[in-house]
């Protein structure tokens, strides 16, 4: 059976030409529609008569939520681009087509690129390199966690509905791990209302998380573009802020956060997110339909990170919404196992020894050890907001800030500062 195409390609003078020959009975291949756009071409693959499409980079509005509509419709993407024009080649690798040909090919070769993307065959070796691949990482030349393949790790902090503490933890362990000398970029993807701008006193009008996102979705973000878009805190630390208003969340597409993690892993040793809460699936918009998730990128996010930090309150009504939380996290990603973070232990809420009694009840109902305990210091924690500075900067001695210290070099894999007590193991994604 023929394998049956869609094209949409803009090149004008070869388009006929090579519609012509891709068409020939020899080749096995049979062109069902000459798409004229983006939208055209998105139409054409949901109806299902089509298992390829043939695109040129230069085609309007395509960006990587296009790609990824037509793979989720079945139908693989393979590339052209003008003979030489290696800028269109790698905007289309970044936009996730990974079989990228010149328009000059032969005919065959272009027949065997549509077979092996539709077979999902590995893409073959570049003929493009790859520029990111030769960025410099934020900081000193020497990479303090060490990374062997270039790749720097990420860090989600993620927990339950309430205020358990999400955005202190991840400004905390964002800030301690540029203090060890780990070049950091701290990251919020709240779609709910994210505050890191407030907490560190930056203009959250800044075009940050989202401002990438788009370049992203377009196969124009690179590492100097995103450095470019976060703001420089202190020597080793980046901030790249997040949505100024919540009602902008469709502007964090699940891919396009995704390709800036990707980004970041490249320019930072340490990347840290600060999540959303939820992670339903938001039936109600996904059904039958095309429009965007609201909790897409708090659950691409969570997929994605090699360390997954829940932090969860210490009073009673907190370590309820943790359990459940738990529950919800390991229904809707099996693979990731999470380090629970338990934040303002105190005495009061709990009887008698706090660490022990929440532990226990931890491990009783959700399965899950502490990986860390934070104390609360009401003071120093509101004297660092007040004056949208980092506990380091306000309360040096606070043993809130020590036990982020100890949580940060934990995640960066770099030694714990002399007089800091050993760090506990710190769980990874599993397999």
């Amino acid at each position: 059976m023929a394998l049956q195409v869609f094209t949409a390609v803009t090149g004008g003078a070869w388009e006929s030409e090579l519609v012509g020959a891709l068409d020939r009975a020899d080749h096995g291949v049979a062109v069902v529609r000459r798409c004229v756009d983006v939208a055209e071409l998105l139409a054409a693959a949901a109806t299902g008569t089509g298992q390829a499409a043939l695109l040129s980079a230069d085609l309007r509005r395509l960006d990587g939520e296009a790609v990824a509509r037509l793979e989720a419709a079945g139908v693989a993407v393979v590339g052209l681009v003008e003979p030489g024009d290696e800028r269109a080649a790698e905007r289309l690798r970044r936009l996730g087509v990974a079989r990228v040909l010149p328009a000059d090919a032969e005919p065959e070769a272009i027949v065997r690129a549509l077979r092996e993307a539709v077979a999902g065959a590995p893409a073959g070796n570049r003929d493009i390199a790859d520029p990111r691949a030769a960025l410099p990482v934020l900081g000193a030349p020497e990479d303090p966690a060490g990374r062997p393949d270039g790749r720097g790790q990420v860090v989600a902090v993620w927990g339950p509905i309430g205020a358990p503490g999400r955005t202190t933890v991840a400004v905390g362990v964002a800030d301690e791990a540029a203090r060890l000398g780990v070049p950091t970029l701290l990251v919020d993807a709240d779609v709910y209302g994210g505050v890191v701008a407030q907490v560190l006193g930056l203009l959250d009008e800044s075009p940050g998380l989202a401002g990438a996102a788009r370049q992203a979705a377009g196969g124009t973000l690179d590492g100097a573009a995103l450095a470019r878009l976060a703001w420089t805190v202190r020597p080793h630390l980046r901030v790249l802020t997040g949505l100024a208003r919540a009602d902008r969340w469709p502007e964090l597409r699940p891919r396009g956060v995704l390709a800036v993690l990707d980004e970041a892993r490249r320019l930072a040793a340490l990347t840290v997110v600060d999540c959303s809460f939820c992670l339903e699936e938001d039936e109600e918009l996904s059904f039958d339909t095309a429009a965007p998730r609201r909790n897409g990128a708090t659950l691409a996010v969570l997929g994605a990170a090699d360390t997954v930090l829940c932090v969860s309150g210490a009073d009673p009504v907190a370590l309820q919404r943790t359990v459940r939380a738990l529950g919800e996290l390991r229904e809707a990603l099996p693979d990731v196992e999470p380090v629970v973070v338990v934040n303002q232990v105190r005495r009061g809420p709990v009887p008698g020894d706090a660490r022990v009694e929440i532990a226990e009840a931890l491990e009783r109902f959700a399965g899950r050890d502490v990986g860390f305990f934070l104390p609360a210091d009401r003071r120093a924690a509101d004297a660092a907001l007040a004056a949208g500075r980092t506990l380091a900067e306000v309360a040096e001695a606070s043993p809130l800030r020590t036990g982020l210290r100890s949580i940060a070099a934990a995640v960066a894999g770099v030694p714990v500062p002399v007089g800091r007590r050993r760090r506990p193991g710190v769980g990874r994604r599993a397999g």
